[in-house]
């Protein structure tokens, strides 16, 4: 088959600027052939280069005392935990594939996320995930729900690593677009690491894993377009996942690197073998001769181009030291794997490509990669007219209720807020057996170190309407949500990864979004002294249905990682016994800004971010850590969405207790109750400890407040009963599935 002819149309049409196909031009001396430029297509695009967001990256935080491998360094960052142990953890999104067929879109994501966590030398012994759909009540939102969560299911499950948190989030702003963002956290001893790097010249570059089909061809270019009408036409862009192939290769890759001969190893993801031989290469200052019929394929007459740019899962690429390969064949053989010659590496900056004999592309492997020739951009940015609009909000015109009853039931059947037990039962949380979250909840996974006396405490979150209603404010309580969940577990935050998922980077009001929350989280991780170690953006996040384009909420999902240096040190949420003293610690404010109260009760949508203070929220959060660590407290749970009153509500349901309270006269009670100011955590203290707990507050500079204390199962606020526990937990328990019966 002719390929086309290349030409500034040809280029535009595989995404590339006409300044970039000039670009090109000038690196090559010549033009492309179709192949080269389809290249320079997947490599340049914002999925694979990040031209349109790494300069403002590279203004995170990267360096900590814990940090061993930073961002952009290796396939994910690494973290030493302690005991010569170090935790290998990144968060990456499958948003577009997801968005046109769900299961192999979600499954894919699980499959690749995991590939980068073992291909440093880790075993991956946890995974998390990040969710956000459109309106509950819509069929196309419950379609893209259950085929979303099967894949991960389904992947997880049969590939052998629990899910031990995550969240899932609905609104109308991603009815087209979902966001699945997936988290993977794996486990090594410090001197296992396997870089993904290319040298030594004649060394034999290997693939090995699954065999090469036409799934997933020009995906990374595929997921740097907007989602229209037309993106069904490119379900070929996604890839199929095979878990029982990934576990295979997953025990093969790991024995391997005992033989002492990988020179480096690298995950074929986004842009499959084009990636992985120019990012080895790059990495090593060196290149690669390659010759593609050595690929082992699946389908016949693929051209060149086409098995460069697969996307076929659970596959990777192997440098090894040349004369030992029969030993490392050996090992793939024992697993049944192919494991393919497919050319060597060279003493220069050139990837050299043959197929059927012929030299079909010869492209610099430096030029190809981030960092090295691929473009950089500053985008346009402008503040958007609503940023003004949301602050002019006044609590002063908002009615109090009249019948609290009220409130709490739509909240309590709000989706954002209701269980979510329907997509955690379908994963298996338990496998592994390391899972310290499964008998009793907390405000983070908590993952057993075995063999020491540390756990590792996981989480990821966003509230991305705080995001949109002031992106720098939002972000920063992005990175102060996950480390209160942290330290109520009884941990310590280390360090992030990012997932930051956004619309169209063109759109000037869109990359104002950007760049304020980049500033945030930044900030913010400096503060928490949480170091970035890796991530992924992912732009081109709307819909583009019948003319009009509507960005999704921003939304900055962070993936948190932190540790218990003594497991007994473990908290969690539910109130212990009858009689036990509950008491608020943090300040408590006239604040109902951006809650679910003010939108799903009130319809107001329009508001800034909630309260808060980040010193006062690094006070509090040191204060609850020593309360832990003291045992001076019996359970710890923080206030998010829904506020105290859901926070309450969850700390009673696992045991039936309920709760008798009184409110704070000096505050709205909606606001006291309802409101979502941050830097709060509600804790519950036994009879006999209550006076060393106040003793301890009384000498911290951070507001505390009396509660009440927990009852038998009755819920009561100043004198009034509301029922009892048992009752609200039916209802907070069958709202999704109510939603999702509907239909079926």
């Amino acid at each position: 088959m002719a390929l086309p002819e290349v030409t500034s149309d040809t280029a535009r049409s595989l995404g590339l600027e006409d300044q970039e196909f000039k670009m090109i031009k000038k690196i090559l001396g010549r033009t492309p052939n179709f192949t080269e430029l389809s290249i320079f297509s997947v490599m340049w695009s914002e999925h694979a280069s990040y031209k349109n967001s790494i300069r403002l990256l590279k203004t995170l935080p990267r360096e900590g005392e814990h940090t061993l491998v930073g961002a952009g360094e290796e396939n994910a960052g690494l973290v030493d935990v302690g005991n010569g142990l170090a935790c290998a953890f990144k968060i990456e999104s499958h948003n577009h594939p997801c968005a046109i067929e769900p299961y192999q879109g979600a499954a894919t994501g699980v499959g690749g996320i995991n590939r980068d966590i073992f291909t440093m030398g880790a075993r991956p012994i946890a995974q998390l995930n990040s969710l956000r759909f459109g309106n509950i009540e819509h069929d196309r939102t419950q379609w893209l729900m259950k085929g979303v969560v099967k894949g991960i299911g389904d992947y997880g499950n049969s590939f052998g690593v629990p899910v031990v948190g995550g969240e899932v989030y609905f609104n109308d702003s991603y009815n087209t677009n979902p966001l699945v963002n997936a988290m993977s956290v794996g486990i090594m001893k410090h001197e296992d690491v396997i870089s993904a790097v290319a040298s030594g010249a004649g060394n034999p570059v290997y693939i090995v894993g699954s065999s090469t089909g036409k799934d997933g061809i020009h995906g990374a270019t595929f997921a740097s377009a907007d989602i229209t009408e037309d993106s069904a036409n490119d379900i070929p862009s996604i890839q199929v996942g095979d878990p029982f192939m990934e576990k295979l290769l997953l025990e093969a890759s790991l024995e391997v690197h005992k033989t002492g001969a990988v020179i480096g190893m690298q995950d074929m993801g986004a842009a499959g073998i084009i990636c992985s031989t120019s990012e080895m290469s790059a990495k090593g200052n060196s290149g690669m001769r390659i010759d593609l019929d050595k690929v082992p394929l699946r389908q016949e007459n693929m051209e060149g181009w086409e098995i460069l740019l697969s996307e076929s899962q659970e596959r990777m690429l192997v440098v090894i030291e040349k004369g030992r390969e029969k030993e490392v064949e050996a090992v793939f053989e024992k697993w049944d794997l192919n494991c393919e010659i497919i050319g060597e590496v060279i003493d220069e900056d050139r990837l050299y490509f043959y197929r059927h004999g012929e030299l079909v592309a010869d492209v610099p492997a430096s030029v190809l990669v981030l960092g090295g020739g691929a473009p950089q951009y500053d985008r346009e940015s402008r503040e958007p007219a609503y940023y003004r609009e949301y602050q002019k909000f006044s609590l002063e015109d908002v009615p109090e209720p009249e019948n609290l009853k009220d409130v709490m039931h739509v909240l309590i059947r709000n989706p954002d807020i209701a269980s979510k037990h329907w997509v955690y039962e379908q994963y298996d949380t338990m496998v592994g057996v390391r899972n310290m979250s499964t008998n009793m909840p907390s405000d983070a996974g908590l993952v057993d170190l075995r063999g020491t006396r540390s756990a590792l405490a996981l989480t990821t979150d966003c509230n991305s309407r705080y995001v949109k209603a002031d992106p720098e404010t939002g972000a920063q309580i992005a990175v102060a949500e996950a480390a209160r969940n942290i330290v109520c577990s009884g941990g310590e935050p280390l360090a992030i990864t990012n997932c930051l998922n956004f619309g169209n980077p063109y759109n000037p009001e869109v990359y104002w979004q950007f760049k304020k929350a980049v500033k945030g989280m930044g900030d913010a991780c400096r503060r928490f002294n949480t170091p970035v170690t890796g991530g992924n953006v992912s732009f081109y996040n709307q819909a583009a249905i019948n003319g009009t384009v509507e960005p999704v909420f921003p939304t900055p999902v962070i993936g948190m990682l932190g540790v218990l240096r003594e497991k007994n040190n473990q908290m969690t949420i539910p109130f212990k016994s009858k009689g036990n003293m509950i008491y608020l610690v943090g300040k408590s404010v006239n604040d109902i800004a951006s809650s679910e109260y003010l939108v799903h009760y009130h319809g107001i949508e329009k508001s800034p971010p909630p309260y808060f203070n980040m010193d006062e929220e690094l006070k509090m959060q040191k204060v609850v850590r020593d309360l832990i660590r003291f045992s001076l407290v019996r359970s710890a749970h923080d206030v998010s969405e829904g506020g105290l009153f859901i926070a309450l509500l969850e700390s009673g349901m696992y045991r039936g207790l309920g709760f008798d309270i009184t409110t704070d006269a000096e505050i709205r009670k909606d606001a006291f109750l309802f409101g979502e100011a941050q830097g709060r955590v509600v804790v519950s203290v036994s009879e006999t400890r209550e006076t060393e707990f106040i003793d301890f507050m009384v000498k911290q500079d951070v507001p505390f407040f009396a509660l009440g204390h927990v009852t038998k199962g009755e819920i009561r606020i100043d004198d009034i009963s509301y029922g009892f526990i048992y009752d609200m937990k039916k209802e907070y328990d069958t709202v999704i599935e109510q939603y999702l019966e509907k239909n079926n």
